[in-house]
C-alpha cells in the first residue's frame, strides 16, 4: 500500500517540447497536403472518369446529380462534430466530477480541462461550413421544398419549417457554442485562479474558486442536457430530413461520450510514459477503464434500443434510416455499420471486463485506439448516407481530415497543459486523490 502515499512535490509542469511541437505541425501539414491531394484528384478523375475514379479513388462523380466537393464538405462537417463533441466532453467530464463532489479526478483534472479550447476552431468551422455547402449537407435548405404547389413541394419539410430554417438553426449554433465555450471558459479561470491561493490548508476561504465551479457547472450540465441533443438534431439527425428519433439525443451524446473519455485516457498514458503525472496510479486508470467500459455498454443499449424498435415495427418511413445503410447504395455502408458495433461494443467489453485489463497501460491504449476508430466509423455512418449516397469511401480527403483534425486537436491540448500546472495543487480534493484507491 505504499503506493498510496505519493507526494506532489516532485511533480513537473508538462513541458510541450520543440520536438513534438513539430511533430504535430508536420502531421497537420502532411494531413492538409493528403486533403488537398484527393480533393485535386477527385477534381480532376471525377469530371473526366467518374466510374474510374469512384473506384479507383473512392470519389467523383456519375453524371446524376452528384458532385465530388460533396464527399469533401461532409468530411470536414464531419470531423466538425466529432470534435465538437470531445472538446465537449472534456468540460462535461469536469463539470459532473465538480457537481458530484469527485475526489479521485482531481490529478488528473486539468486534461479534459483544457479540451474546451478547441470549441473555437469546431465552432468556426461548423458555421462556414453551413454558409459554404449547407445546400449539399441539408436537404431542408432547398427553398422549392416549401412552394405549396409546386413540383418539389414536401409536406413533412414544410411542416418542420417553424424549428428547420436557416436562421433559427444558424442563432440556434451561435448559442451553442458561445454558451458552452463562454462557461469553459469560467470554469477554467477559476480553476486557474485556485492556483493561485497563498494557503497551507483548506479554511472555508480556499474553496471560494472551487464553490464557484460546482455552481457553474451545474449551469453547464443544465445548458448541456438540453443544447447537446438539439445539436445533434441540428447537425446530424437533420441530414436524413424526414426521419427522427426521440432517442437521438442520447445516442449522440453517448458516442460522443465515450470517444472523449477514450480521448482522456489515451492522454493520461501518454503523459505517464513521458515521465508525467506521477501522482495518477493505477487506480485512476482503473476507474478510467471502468468509464470506457461502462459507457461503451450504455452506448450499446442505446444504439439496440433504437434499432429493436424500428426493426420490431417495420414501418417504411422509419425503417428506412437502417435499411439505407444495411442494404442500398450498393452495401457499402454495410462493412461499416457492423465494424462500428465491433469495436464499440465487443472490444471494450471482452478487453475491459477484467480488473487486470483496466490497469495496463498498453491494453488501455489499444482498446481506447479502437474505440476512436470505432466511434469515427459511428458518426461516418450516422452523416455520410445522407450526404454521399453510394460515393462513401475511405481516401486521401477522409485520412488527410484524421490527421488534420487530430493533430490540430493534440496541439491546442499540449499548448495549454502546458500553461499551468498538470494538478490543481490547491484543490480541496487534492489529498483525497492523490490516496485514491479502487477496492
Amino acid at each position: 500500500m505504499a503506493e498510496a502515499h505519493v507526494s506532489i512535490e516532485n511533480e513537473k509542469q508538462y513541458t510541450f517540447t520543440p520536438e513534438l511541437r513539430k511533430k504535430l505541425l508536420l502531421g497537420m501539414a502532411v494531413g492538409a497536403g493528403l486533403f488537398i491531394l484527393g480533393v485535386i484528384l477527385m477534381a480532376i478523375f471525377g469530371l473526366k472518369h467518374p466510374g474510374d475514379a469512384h473506384h479507383a479513388l473512392g470519389g467523383g462523380g456519375d453524371g446524376h446529380g452528384f458532385h465530388w466537393s460533396k464527399r469533401v464538405f461532409a468530411n470536414l462537417w464531419l470531423h466538425g462534430v466529432l470534435f465538437t463533441g470531445i472538446s465537449l466532453v472534456g468540460v462535461f467530464f469536469v463539470a459532473v466530477n465538480y457537481v458530484a463532489y469527485a475526489g479521485w479526478v482531481t490529478t488528473l483534472r486539468r486534461i479534459p480541462e483544457t479540451f474546451g479550447y478547441f470549441l473555437p476552431f469546431t465552432g468556426a468551422l461548423l458555421l462556414i461550413m453551413f454558409f459554404v455547402a449547407g445546400h449539399d449537407l441539408f436537404h431542408w435548405t432547398h427553398k422549392e421544398l416549401y412552394e405549396v404547389g409546386g413540383e418539389h413541394y414536401d409536406a413533412i419539410i414544410a411542416g418542420k419549417r417553424p424549428y428547420l430554417n436557416t436562421p433559427f438553426f444558424l442563432i440556434r449554433m451561435v448559442i451553442y457554442f458561445a454558451a458552452w465555450y463562454l462557461l469553459f471558459m469560467i470554469i477554467r479561470r477559476n480553476s486557474l485562479a485556485e492556483d493561485q491561493l497563498q494557503i497551507q490548508d483548506f479554511s472555508e476561504g480556499s474553496t471560494k474558486f472551487y464553490n464557484k465551479n460546482v455552481y457553474m457547472s451545474a449551469v453547464f450540465l443544465v445548458i448541456f442536457g438540453v443544447t447537446s441533443s438539439t445539436s445533434a438534431w441540428d447537425w446530424v439527425m437533420s441530414i436524413d430530413t424526414h426521419w427522427f428519433s426521440t432517442m437521438f439525443g442520447w445516442y449522440v451524446f453517448a458516442s460522443w461520450f465515450v470517444t472523449g473519455l477514450a480521448v482522456i485516457t489515451l492522454t493520461v498514458v501518454f503523459l505517464k510514459e513521458a515521465g508525467y503525472l506521477n501522482v495518477v496510479k493505477e487506480d485512476h486508470l482503473h476507474d478510467l477503464g471502468k468509464f470506457m467500459f461502462a459507457f461503451s455498454i450504455f452506448w450499446t443499449y442505446i444504439w439496440f434500443c433504437q434499432f429493436l424498435l424500428y426493426y420490431y415495427a417495420n414501418i417504411p418511413e422509419e425503417a428506412i434510416y437502417f435499411h439505407e445503410r444495411l442494404v442500398l447504395h450498393n452495401g457499402v455502408y454495410n462493412p461499416v455499420f457492423f465494424g462500428a458495433l465491433a469495436l464499440n461494443f465487443i472490444v471494450p467489453f471482452l478487453g475491459l471486463m477484467t480488473r487486470n485489463a483496466k490497469r495496463k497501460m498498453t491494453l488501455l491504449k489499444i482498446i481506447a485506439g479502437a474505440i476512436l476508430i470505432g466511434h469515427w466509423l459511428d458518426f461516418y455512418i450516422m452523416i455520410m448516407p445522407g450526404t454521399v449516397g453510394p460515393y462513401a469511401n475511405f481516401g486521401l480527403v477522409e485520412l488527410g481530415c484524421i490527421l488534420m483534425f487530430g493533430c490540430g486537436f493534440a496541439f491546442v491540448v499540449a499548448t495549454n497543459l502546458a500553461k499551468a500546472n498538470l494538478y490543481p495543487k490547491n484543490d480541496p480534493y487534492l489529498k483525497e486523490s492523490l490516496h485514491h484507491e479502487v477496492a
